[in-house]
């Protein structure tokens, strides 16, 4: 049985969101059990981490970065620097923020820093930008927002009940699998 974990934090509701779908991606692979962690604190304990064989990671992007809870959270993974604990770990991540762009590039590039020095392996996205051409931004396609180094959704000043779009829930989906097949082939 391959595990993947989902790791994340979730300040108003909308990464927990995505998370959720994701986790249904990842669900979707035979064989494979989901385990997510929601930080509150960034103190959690995250020994349940060290017997999956992947790990996502999401955050919402707070002034261009991840969120302190988030931050937090990799600080107290530190001593696995040393250890390679994580190491050939299968590695992906997700963000979000409000602004379409909302610099969430600079979240998942600190994710990917952070993955990298545990010695753990990188999986992006993958999907094209399902947009039509001339319609960029379309809120029912897949990648709407063209990232590739991890999943990135765009939510309106409004409840989870009502945002992330369909597009960006569905791409959560595709991207969860995608890391959980990976992980099945390398580790299962």
């Amino acid at each position: 049985m391959t595990k993947v974990a989902i790791v994340y934090h979730s300040g108003y509701g909308h990464t927990a969101k995505v998370a959720d779908y994701v986790a249904k991606g990842a669900a979707e692979i035979d064989d494979v059990e989901v385990i997510s962690l929601q930080l509150e604190t960034g103190n959690e304990g995250f020994d349940v981490l060290h017997d999956a064989d992947a790990i996502i990671f999401g955050s919402p992007t707070y002034m261009g970065s991840a969120s302190a809870v988030m931050k937090q959270f990799m600080e107290k993974t530190s001593p696995l620097f040393a250890s390679r604990k994580w190491k050939d770990k299968v590695a992906g991540a997700f963000t979000t923020s409000h602004s379409l762009s909302g610099d969430k590039l600079g979240t998942l590039q600190q994710l990917n820093i952070f993955a990298m020095q545990l010695g753990m392996i990188w999986v992006g996205f993958g999907a094209l930008d399902g947009s039509p051409d001339g319609q960029p931004g379309k809120s029912d396609v897949i990648n709407r927002v063209g990232g590739y180094l991890g999943l990135m959704g765009q939510t309106e000043n409004d409840s989870p009940e009502v945002t992330p779009p369909s597009g960006d829930l569905d791409s959560a989906v595709q991207f969860g699998k995608r890391v959980a097949d990976i992980a099945k082939r390398l580790h299962g």
